[in-house]
C-alpha cells in the first residue's frame, strides 16, 4: 500500500531535488497523487493504475506508473501543453509463481535510463543512455 503522502524524497525532480504529492483519488485500480502547492492552471500528477486480461495461463497484468505535468509553450507562452512519461509492465501472472523475472527487467529499464556505462550513480538529469534516447528522439 502506498502512503497518502510522497514527501521523503520518493519524487525527485532532474536535479534530484525532492517533489512531494499528495494522494487525489483512489478508485478501483487507479491512483492519482497531486504535486502539493501546485499552480491550478499547471496540475501535475503521478499516476499508478493496474489492469488484467486473460485467465489461466494466459492471464496478464498490465500495470503502469506515470507522471503529467501541465506547463505554457516555451513557443508562444500561452498555450498549456501536457508532457507525459510511463512506465508500463505488462507480465504474464497467470504464468509465473515470483516476480523474479519482471524485476529483472524492470531493473535493466531503469539502469538503462538513469545510468550509464559503467556507473553506478542514477542520473536524475536525463543523461543516461535511455533517457537521452526518449528525449532526443534517437537511436
Amino acid at each position: 500500500m502506498l502512503p497518502t503522502t510522497l514527501n521523503t524524497n520518493e519524487v525527485k525532480d532532474s536535479a534530484g531535488s525532492e517533489i512531494e504529492f499528495q494522494r487525489l483519488s483512489t478508485e478501483a485500480r487507479n491512483l492519482v497523487f497531486a504535486k502539493i502547492g501546485e499552480s491550478p492552471a499547471a496540475p501535475h500528477r503521478l499516476t499508478i493504475s493496474h489492469q488484467e486480461i486473460g485467465s489461466g495461463l494466459r492471464k496478464r497484468r498490465r500495470s503502469r506508473v506515470g507522471v503529467e505535468l501541465t506547463h505554457i509553450s516555451s513557443v508562444d507562452s500561452v498555450t498549456p501543453v501536457v508532457t507525459k512519461a510511463y512506465i508500463v509492465m505488462d507480465i504474464p501472472v497467470g504464468a509465473v509463481t515470483s516476480n523474479t523475472v519482471p524485476t529483472s527487467v524492470l531493473a535493466n529499464l531503469i539502469s538503462f535510463c538513469a545510468s550509464k556505462g559503467a556507473s553506478t550513480t542514477i542520473l536524475y538529469d536525463g543523461t543516461g543512455y535511455g533517457s537521452e534516447s526518449l528525449l532526443a528522439g534517437t537511436l
